[in-house]
């Protein structure tokens, strides 16, 4: 019979062989604020950004489609005053693009209070024909002014993605 004294020994010992004392996981880069990978990123992403129109091109124009939306605040800064502490946001928009000629066209965004309600759009120039092939992407843009510690709403192309700024003191 294995005594209790013996027993925990065993216990610790298995947990450190597994890793299990305070090893600290490596934070995920796609939601660090500012992080960015060289083409392509490890999830087979390219990064995209709006380009101007071609001259004389004729394009129509579709929401964007997408899979996921990461809000990145950046770090608060130590504070130099007793003013409330602001930092700015980035957003990771990751998706596909349909086709070979789909491009990402325009970001629109409009905050009320702790609500940004913005559009992604993209268009296809009417007269090209284009390959049926999916292009994963991933769009990073900054929202327009400074955010408090507080609770949001990032509303794109109508879905809603709740995100918070967390206080310089937790």
């Amino acid at each position: 019979m294995v005594g209790s004294r013996t027993l925990l020994l065993l216990l610790l010992a298995g947990c450190t062989l597994a890793g299990c004392t305070g090893s600290r996981a490596t934070p995920d880069p796609d939601v660090q604020f500012g992080h960015r990978y060289n083409d392509p990123a490890p999830d087979g992403t390219h990064t995209v950004t709006i380009t101007p129109l071609t001259e004389g091109e004729t394009y129509r124009y579709y929401p964007a489609t997408f899979e996921s939306v990461i809000v990145r605040p950046a770090a608060f800064k130590p504070a130099v005053s007793a003013d409330i502490q602001q930092v700015d946001v980035e957003v990771l928009i990751k998706g596909a693009l349909p086709d070979a000629c789909m491009e990402l066209h325009a970001f629109v965004q409009e905050r009320t209070a702790n609500i940004i309600t913005a559009t992604l759009e993209m268009r296809r120039a009417q007269s090209t024909l284009c390959a049926s092939v999916r292009r994963p992407y991933r769009f990073y843009v900054l929202l327009e002014g400074q955010y408090s510690a507080g609770h949001y709403t990032l509303r794109l192309n109508g879905q809603a993605v709740p995100f918070q700024i967390r206080s310089p003191a937790s």
